[in-house]
C-alpha cells in the first residue's frame, strides 16, 4: 500500500509540476499582451499596476533566458541531461514518502506490546503489531511469532528480519547514485562535443578567432553547468534520504533490544 501511495504521489507531483509550468507560460503570455494594450490615457491605473507588471516582466525575461540557454546548449543533449533530473527526483520523492510513512512511535508501540502481553499473552501482542504500520512493527511481529521456539530464536529472528527491512528501506538508492553520476558525465560529454565542434569550425575557417570558437565553447559550458547543477540537487536529496534511513535503523536497533527485554521478563513471569 505504501508503494502504491508513493508512486501515485510522485506521478501527481510530476503532473502538477507540468501543469504549473504550462499555466505560468500562458499567464506570462496573457500578461505581456495586456501590458502592450494598456491605455496610455490612464496614468493612475498604470502606477497601480507598475510593480506587478515589472515582477511579471522579470519572470518572463528569466523564462526566456533559460529557454534560450537551453537551446544554445543543444536542445537534444540538454534534454537528455534533464531526463536524469526527472527520474532522479521521482525516485528521491518516492523514497522520502516511503520513509516518512515508515516512521513509528516505538515507545508507544513497546508500551502497548508490554500491556498486551500482560493482558492477553503473545496473541494479543501479535495483534498489536499487526495493527501498527512500519518496519519496526513488522520486526516485532516476526520475533514474537517465534516465541514458542525460545528466546534465542526470537533474538535471531529479530536480527535477521531487521536486515530484510533495512534492504527495503535502502531500495532504489543505487539508482539515485547512478543518476548523480550520470548527470555530470553527460555534462562533460557535452563539453567534449562542444570542443570538437569548435575545432571543426576552426579547421573549416582556417583561423582561430573568438567568434569562430565561441559557439562550441558555449555548448561545452552550458551542458557542463546543467550536469553539475543536477548532480548537486540530487546529492542533497540523497544525503537527506540517507539521514532518514539511518534514523530508522537506529530506531529499529534500539527498540529491538527493548523488545527482547520485555519478552525475557514475560518469559520469566510465565515460568514462575
Amino acid at each position: 500500500m505504501k508503494k502504491i501511495f508513493a508512486t501515485l504521489t510522485v506521478l501527481a507531483m510530476l503532473t502538477f509540476g507540468s501543469a504549473v509550468m504550462m499555466a505560468q507560460d500562458e499567464a506570462a503570455a496573457v500578461e505581456e499582451a495586456a501590458v502592450e494594450q494598456v491605455d496610455e490615457a490612464a496614468p493612475a491605473a498604470e502606477e497601480v499596476a507598475e510593480a506587478p507588471a515589472e515582477e511579471a516582466g522579470g519572470m518572463v525575461a528569466l523564462h526566456k533566458t533559460l529557454k534560450t540557454k537551453f537551446i544554445e546548449g543543444g536542445a537534444g543533449f540538454m534534454a537528455l541531461t534533464l531526463v536524469t533530473l526527472v527520474f532522479g527526483l521521482a525516485l528521491c520523492i518516492e523514497r522520502i514518502i516511503y520513509l516518512s510513512l515508515s516512521k513509528t512511535n516505538t515507545k508507544e508501540l513497546l508500551a502497548n506490546i508490554e500491556a498486551a502481553l500482560k493482558a492477553g499473552g503473545i496473541e494479543k501482542a501479535l495483534e498489536v503489531c499487526r495493527n501498527t504500520r512500519g518496519p519496526v512493527a513488522s520486526i516485532f511481529y516476526q520475533g514474537l511469532s517465534r516465541y514458542d521456539e525460545g528466546i534465542d530464536v526470537v533474538e535471531k529472528t529479530v536480527a535477521s528480519y531487521g536486515g530484510v527491512q533495512l534492504g527495503l528501506l535502502e531500495k532504489n538508492l543505487s539508482w539515485i547514485t547512478l543518476f548523480i553520476a550520470i548527470a555530470p558525465s553527460l555534462g562533460f560529454l557535452g563539453t567534449i562535443i562542444g570542443m570538437i565542434e569548435a575545432f571543426d569550425k576552426i579547421q573549416q575557417v582556417g583561423d582561430i578567432s573568438a567568434t569562430v570558437v565561441a559557439g562550441g565553447i558555449k555548448v561545452a559550458l552550458l551542458t557542463t553547468l546543467l550536469g553539475l547543477i543536477i548532480a548537486v540537487v540530487l546529492q542533497l536529496f540523497y544525503n537527506y534520504i540517507l539521514s532518514l534511513v539511518e534514523g530508522l535503523v537506529n530506531e529499529m536497533e534500539d527498540s529491538s533490544i527493548s523488545l527482547l527485554d520485555i519478552v525475557v521478563e514475560y518469559d520469566a513471569a510465565q515460568k514462575k
